[in-house]
């Protein structure tokens, strides 16, 4: 099928060398125009949603991962493993600061939950409730890019994807349309923990690859897409008050 390789994990054997390509910057319009925009490669960072040895979202984010790279992103996965409950301890715990620091570096994010109970789980509620709206005067996730994720033990659903949707736009975030939700996750992994070539597989490609178009389109223009306003305007009237102030 294919001989395409990422640095961290290896061959790609599900996909077809000749139909996978990598996204043009110059038909997206982002390079070779004389402007400002960054040259870095897309920075994504991929969260998932389960501690287990075994974890299938772990496995999916993985598998999501070899594909980003192969797009030319660069990625970070962060391990959840030793993450306190929200507000158990302050911001200076280590893996919190991790997690923020990471998602501070990041111009686009991965979530992927395990869907349970009817929702995501606890852990990957806990790590996007450790992302603050803001961080002093910045806001590390607003007009940023989120693809969103599920895998289930049983038949399909989509009840976690539609939460993470809730929060990625809670969080500011432009949410890419496509999205993924891989049905008895179980039997979709090989012995080696790699996914199996399936419709399911595909989907992934297509979230990845959407993913990181929708990033190289806005990164550099996420500021001006997020200027507000009300905004505006609640920051010319706390400058006035300022000026007044110091007139007195």
């Amino acid at each position: 099928m294919s001989d395409i390789k990422t640095e961290q994990y290896g061959e790609m054997p599900n996909i077809d060398a000749d139909l996978f390509h990598a996204p043009d910057t110059e038909r997206l319009g982002v390079r070779g125009q004389g402007d400002a925009s960054a040259e870095h490669a897309p920075r994504i960072v991929l969260l998932y949603g389960s501690l287990r040895e075994r974890s299938f979202s772990r496995l999916v984010v993985e598998e999501a991962l070899r594909i980003l790279q192969a797009l030319g992103a660069e990625t970070r996965i962060f391990n959840p493993q030793g993450l306190p409950l929200p507000d158990a301890e302050d911001a200076s715990n280590a893996k919190v600061a991790e997690l923020r620091e990471l998602v501070s570096w990041s111009e686009g994010m991965v979530w992927c939950s395990p869907e349970r109970h009817g929702s995501m789980t606890g852990i990957m509620k806990a790590q996007i409730d450790w992302i603050p709206l803001t961080l002093g005067a910045v806001r590390p996730t607003q007009g940023k890019t989120l693809a969103v994720m599920q895998v289930s033990g049983g038949s399909q659903s989509f009840n976690a994807v539609n939460q993470l949707r809730i929060l990625g736009r809670w969080m500011r975030m432009i949410t890419i349309p496509n999205q993924s939700s891989v049905a008895k996750a179980w039997l979709e992994f090989d012995e080696h923990d790699r996914m199996k070539p399936s419709a399911y597989y595909d989907r992934i490609v297509d979230v990845m690859e959407e993913l990181v178009k929708f990033t190289w389109l806005t990164r550099d223009k996420s500021d001006y897409l997020t200027d507000r306003y009300s905004e505006r305007k609640e920051s010319a009237e706390k400058l006035s008050a300022r000026v007044n102030q110091r007139s007195i």
